[in-house]
């Protein structure tokens, strides 16, 4: 039979991150300025990556739609989160939580497979230089591309649509700052079992291809380093694969803990601290990761920087 929903639930109450008023004021201000300095460190970024003729290659064709996924993450969600910081507003409509948790899982899955894209780019760079401009063409990249985004907005709206159709007929509190899945599920009045399920089987599926092109890509890198055997091989590798790889282990690890596990692990506390980690730490972090260590990106930054104090 169709499920049907039966909420008697019109809106929900975040409870937020602190009560004290004290407190409360002091996180506006940190989470403002960590939000107004991701904005920044990624819109400079995407100015660079599209203004600058150096880094129109498919390595920051990528990195671009990854500072797009780094805006979009934090405001679906950190401005809410401030609202209710300083103006106690927790309350949030039914409409509007299914339109967060659409908004944050279609992005995340996204930078998921994306992230599983860039190392593919990265393999192919380092195991086949002299093959790289033909075989990661213009079109393939454009391809790539459109097939994160559709895979990430796909999956998330069947993660949506499951979880939006059960029953919320009793507490409307979610133990979270933003409308993510496991707390919602936990106020459900209906079984969930079977959504938990179908969720754990769709994630592990993406989720552990996404991984396996990841580990592939750099166990392959790992063994053409180890074959070359020439000086100096092993800085280039690092200076070509270390910031996408810093990016992974901090972005699957934080993710896969909060998403591919089952709601009797859930821990409201814990989990809003792992969840402001992939939530708000990894867009702020990217823009800097991928410049310290790139000449080309921080000679790009200089020159955008340059021009707008130019234009000021």
């Amino acid at each position: 039979m169709q499920r049907v929903n039966l909420s008697a639930v019109s809106e929900f109450v975040f409870v937020g991150l602190s009560d004290a008023p004290e407190i409360r004021l002091l996180l506006f201000v940190l989470f403002l300025l960590i939000y107004l300095a991701t904005m920044a460190g990624n819109i400079t970024l995407l100015i660079a990556i599209s203004t600058d003729s150096h880094l129109h290659s498919p390595m920051y064709f990528f990195l671009g739609n990854l500072s797009l996924l780094d805006l979009l993450c934090p405001t679906i969600t950190v401005p809410k989160m401030l609202g209710a910081l300083l103006l106690e507003h927790k309350e949030i409509s039914f409409s509007g939580c299914l339109f967060q948790h659409f908004s944050l899982i279609a992005v995340v899955g996204t930078e998921i497979f994306l992230l599983a894209v860039m190392a593919y780019d990265r393999y192919v760079a380092v195991c086949h230089p002299l093959r790289y401009p033909s075989i990661v063409s213009t079109k393939l990249c454009a391809q790539l591309a459109l097939g994160t985004w559709a895979t990430g907005l796909l999956n998330s709206l069947l993660h949506t649509s499951l979880v939006f159709t059960l029953s919320f007929c009793g507490p409307n509190r979610i133990q979270q700052y933003y409308c993510d899945f496991p707390p919602v599920l936990a106020l459900s009045c209906s079984s969930t079992h079977s959504t938990e399920l179908v969720i754990l089987v769709v994630a592990g599926v993406l989720g552990s291809g996404a991984c396996v092109v990841t580990v592939v890509s750099y166990i392959c890198i790992l063994l053409e380093i180890l074959a070359r055997k020439s000086p100096g091989i092993w800085h280039k590798a690092f200076s070509t694969c270390g910031s996408h790889l810093a990016v992974v282990c901090l972005f699957y690890g934080t993710t896969i803990y909060t998403y591919v596990r089952p709601s009797s692990t859930y821990s409201p506390q814990w989990d809003r601290v792992v969840s402001m980690l992939y939530g708000m730490l990894t867009p702020l972090l990217n823009p800097i990761i991928y410049s310290l260590r790139n000449k080309d990106v921080k000679c790009a930054l200089k020159r955008v920087i340059s021009q707008v104090r130019r234009a000021l």
